[in-house]
């Protein structure tokens, strides 16, 4: 069975981008232009087995949803790699602190990418 990936990123054209990666690699893939659409997504039913945020996002960032996502039930093991151009240590000890799995500096090469996925995402 494919994994599920919920993409959240208000740039269409990263979306596209690890959305067409993620796919050619097998996985099944739910995506969201802001932490306020992820969340709504998440609590209507979807059950990602993995989240892939950016950090900086219109309505509510990637911080704000690590932080959410933790809270709701049944998603306080769901892995979350943070996908964004912050590379600042404060940011990522930040997220780390909030729940973050790992933390990845755009751009990403899409098989460093794959490679990150499977090591979070056991039977990937």
């Amino acid at each position: 069975m494919s994994k599920t990936i919920l993409i959240v990123d208000d740039s269409a054209t990263m979306i596209l981008s690890v959305k067409s990666n993620l796919e050619m690699n097998g996985f099944k893939v739910e995506t969201a232009g802001d932490g306020v659409q992820a969340l709504s997504k998440l609590k209507s039913g979807i059950k990602p087995d993995l989240i892939i945020t950016d950090i900086n996002m219109p309505n509510m960032g990637g911080l704000e949803l690590i932080q959410a996502v933790r809270a709701l039930p049944g998603f306080r093991f769901t892995p979350i790699l943070t996908l964004t151009t912050e590379s600042q240590s404060a940011k990522r000890d930040e997220g780390k602190k909030l729940g973050a799995t790992g933390w990845l500096v755009k751009p990403v090469d899409g098989a460093d990418l794959i490679k990150v996925i499977k090591q979070v995402l056991p039977g990937a």
